[in-house]
């Protein structure tokens, strides 16, 4: 029996198609969709798949710190998005649909964010109104999974986001986007009878993403997509392979670390990566105080600053990790 993909995860096999690709592009173009829903700042290339409205760079941070839970974040053009996810953001109509269920009832002394509002200010308004629902009127407020009031205005699929919410601690601040491919496995650790069912986690601080399941594979490839949000300060991304078992807990088959300091470090020295020819920026150099199988180049190809990353996984008899990190800055 397969784990589920984390709704963390967009898989690479799951392909737009190209009707999808159209309907995408009209939504995108839509009058209403050509601001953020949460700050009115423009052109913005993120969306929350679930509540159905698309959101600029510096709030898909803050939907992100709210957990897949509450928002799904999706690029409008990184990502591969499927049918159904494109069906549920048509079918609550677009920003300006969505902010007349969301921000009905904005209480005087309440401002709405603005492009440039400071972070303090976007996180409590988006907070406030997905996450507490202090701007719903009080009738269509989500009390259980029973009520059905918003359901009829809003997707059936944004209301996922309203089950056994809990508390946000915190407000934490991001300055990017990590973007991290699970490439593959190679001669992975057997954890069954001849052999295993990995599936990979990754984690942030609070934020973890994780890949499917392979059955029975001990040289899986996954070519899957997992986005992470970056705080200001950020600690190694904690790269773990698990076998899933049905009838009991899943095994461990290794961990290792990524150190993205080399990578942040040097994209933020050259500043905006599209206006640069493809070169090499930096490098993760192999030593004994890392997992790296050998060291690991950071370039810029094609306007997007990128590194390989081979792992040889710790605590387990055998096993690598192959993985491409892109990295996208707050202010792009």
């Amino acid at each position: 029996m397969s784990r589920q993909t984390s709704s963390a995860a967009t898989a690479i096999g799951k392909t737009t198609s190209s009707a999808g690709n159209r309907r995408l592009k009209e939504l995108v173009q839509q009058r209403d969709n050509r601001t953020c829903a949460d700050c009115g700042a423009p052109d913005p290339k993120w969306a929350s798949a679930n509540i159905g409205v698309f959101i600029c760079l510096k709030c898909c941070g803050v939907h992100r710190s709210l957990g897949v839970h509450i928002s799904k974040v999706l690029s409008v053009t990184l990502d591969a998005w499927s049918d159904a996810e494109i069906d549920a953001m048509i079918e609550v109509g677009g920003n300006a649909s969505a902010n007349s269920i969301y921000e009905a009832y904005i209480p005087k002394g309440i401002s709405k964010p603005g492009p440039n509002a400071t972070q303090d200010h976007r996180y409590n308004f988006i907070r406030s109104k997905y996450e507490l629902q202090d701007f719903l009127k009080p009738s269509l407020r989500i009390l259980s999974s029973s009520s059905s009031s918003l359901k009829s205005s809003l997707s059936r699929k944004s209301m996922n986001s309203y089950k056994s919410i809990p508390s946000t601690k915190g407000m934490v601040e991001f300055i990017g986007v990590l973007k991290i491919t699970v490439i593959k496995g190679t001669n992975l650790a057997v954890r069954d009878m001849l052999s295993s069912d990995p599936y990979v986690v990754l984690t942030l601080g609070h934020q973890k993403a994780q890949t499917t399941v392979r059955n029975s594979n001990l040289n899986p490839v996954w070519n899957e997509e997992l986005m992470l949000s970056v705080p200001q300060n950020y600690k190694p991304v904690k790269v773990q392979v698990f076998d899933h078992d049905t009838f009991s807990a899943d095994d461990i088959m290794g961990e290792a670390e990524i150190d993205i300091q080399p990578l942040i470090t040097s994209a933020m020295a050259f500043g905006d990566a599209g206006i640069l020819e493809d070169m090499q920026i930096g490098k993760w150099l192999k030593s004994q105080d890392n997992a790296l199988l050998e060291d690991s180049i950071v370039n810029i190809i094609d306007g997007k600053v990128t590194q390989e990353v081979t792992l040889k996984l710790q605590n387990v008899e055998s096993g690598e990790i192959d993985l491409r990190i892109e990295w996208t800055p707050l202010e792009q």
